[in-house]
């Protein structure tokens, strides 16, 4: 089978791209080295939908920044994804600073971003009574957000599949050559053909590019190492608490989650090992004591898990998003790093557009425009829940505790398309063992449904896919 499109990688910029392409008739395809969506960047960030006062003006960035983040609040109704506008401030420490936060006002100006001011440090406590007594100043901007970036790209994906998409997973690209007007990809398991090639493959975009291109591109994987706390801590802050900004980013930032737990980081390393996402006792004591700067107080006891994500810097510190000057059909996504996820609803749509129109695609009148999330017992009230009840016994069979995840929601995260085929797949769709035990006591249960949805041996259950098993040998036998 001859596709119309093949997308490289399924992170939210290549679920994003999926979805909005399936507005279009065609036989479009998403190739994926993992086992499941979200599986690089996008399941570790800051989850900021920033509002594009920070990036160059004139720039690519900028432009699709703040472009993407006026699409989010329809996009969250449309899709069922968590998302909320809680504004942000910048904090200075010093009187000094407030040159550089004006800078950021200006900028925020030519970038065409509204409700962007600069305060005190006394007002901007009034608001967040938390806020460190050494901020001097403050730029506040309103229409700053958060979304929760996972949930955000199973969305797009499970809409981009009803509308016909297809998702093949655990398919590595190791070639693409060109022949007869054809794009032909070869994976560790295959080989595919297709007319269009939408590299949208993360910190491995500069090297589907480079197999097949002789413009160049490099990619360096820029670690970030984070702290999460319990959702007992919620009140530390409403609103995203970023640090004026450096050459290698945004800071230290302290700011709440979608679902009520602080988040403290990232640190910014650049580093040689794209699949390197280990953390690091000097990395997480700069995360804590960068963001005490912040606030009054960071609750060591509250920490209930640490991680680190990449980010996918390109040399010329600019988003490419563009055909190939030299491959005809070949259209390149590639350093999509902040603010990419601020950003990816409108490169979604760009890209979508460009490719509809060079292969003069007609649009799709079946297209389902909206998708509901899974119901959660933790969020319905007393009568909402005797009702899923009535219709569904699994409702009442609660498997992880402390985020109150029942067997009924378990279930339909595996059964979804595309659905979890491990444990962090469970995760992400659900929360389940997002909580303080951290999958503690809900780990084998989750693993025994797993089982029996996708019809395995339990042995072959894994955490993320690969060589991530659990269950490595039985140590005792039933005689």
């Amino acid at each position: 089978m001859v596709y119309d499109v093949i997308i490289v990688g399924s992170g939210i910029i290549g679920s994003s791209v999926a979805r909005f392409l399936s507005q279009y008739k065609g036989n479009f395809l998403v190739l994926e080295k993992e086992d499941d969506v979200s599986c690089g960047t996008t399941k570790a960030n800051s989850g900021i939908v920033h509002a594009g006062f920070d990036a160059k003006v004139g720039s690519k960035k900028a432009y699709f920044n703040v472009r993407g983040a006026k699409m989010y609040p329809h996009l969250a109704k449309e899709l069922d994804f968590p998302y909320e506008q809680n504004g942000a401030f910048v904090l200075s420490f010093s009187l000094d600073g407030l040159k550089d936060l004006n800078e950021l006002l200006e900028r925020a100006k030519q970038n065409n971003v509204s409700d962007v001011t600069i305060l005190t440090g006394d007002e901007i406590r009034r608001i967040e009574p938390n806020v460190s007594k050494d901020v001097k100043h403050g730029l506040y901007a309103k229409t700053s957000g958060i979304v929760s970036p996972y949930e955000m790209c199973i969305a797009m994906a499970e809409n981009a599949a009803t509308n016909g998409v297809d998702f093949k997973f655990n398919e590595k690209v190791i070639d693409v050559k060109k022949n007869n007007n054809l794009f032909v990809i070869k994976t560790e398991n295959t080989t595919y053909e297709t007319k269009v090639l939408i590299n949208a493959a993360g910190l491995y975009s500069d090297e589907i590019n480079n197999m097949i291109s002789n413009e160049k591109y490099h990619i360096t994987p820029r670690k970030g190492e984070y702290v999460l706390l319990d959702r007992e801590f919620e009140s530390i802050t409403s609103k995203t608490l970023f640090q004026l900004p450096t050459k290698m980013g945004k800071g230290i930032l302290v700011t709440k989650t979608c679902h009520g737990n602080i988040l403290v980081g990232p640190t910014a390393l650049d580093i040689n090992d794209k699949d390197d996402v280990s953390t690091s006792y000097l990395g997480l004591k700069d995360v804590w004591e960068k963001g005490n700067l912040s606030v009054n107080s960071l609750p060591r006891g509250g920490i209930i898990t640490q991680f680190s994500g990449l980010r996918a810097h390109e040399d010329k510190n600019d988003f490419t998003i563009e055909w190939s000057k030299d491959v005809d059909g070949l259209f390149n996504l590639i350093g999509i790093e902040s603010p990419g996820l601020a950003s990816s609803p409108a490169i979604a749509e760009y890209t979508s557009d460009e490719v509809s129109k060079y292969l003069s695609l007609e649009k799709n009148e079946n297209f389902i425009p909206t998708r509901k999330a899974i119901k959660r017992v933790s969020s319905m009230s007393d009568d909402e829940l005797r009702l899923e009840l009535s219709k569904n016994e699994e409702y009442g069979h609660i498997i992880c505790r402390c985020e109150v995840v029942s067997e009924a929601e378990i279930r339909q995260a595996i059964r979804r398309k595309p659905g979890a085929r491990d444990l962090d797949g469970v995760k992400r769709r659900t929360r389940a063992g997002m909580g303080r035990c951290q999958m503690g006591f809900c780990t084998p249960k989750i693993m025994a449904i797993l089982a029996e949805e996708l019809k395995i041996d339990i042995k072959q259950i894994s955490k993320s896919g690969h060589n991530s098993r659990l269950i490595v040998s039985e140590i005792k036998e039933n005689k």
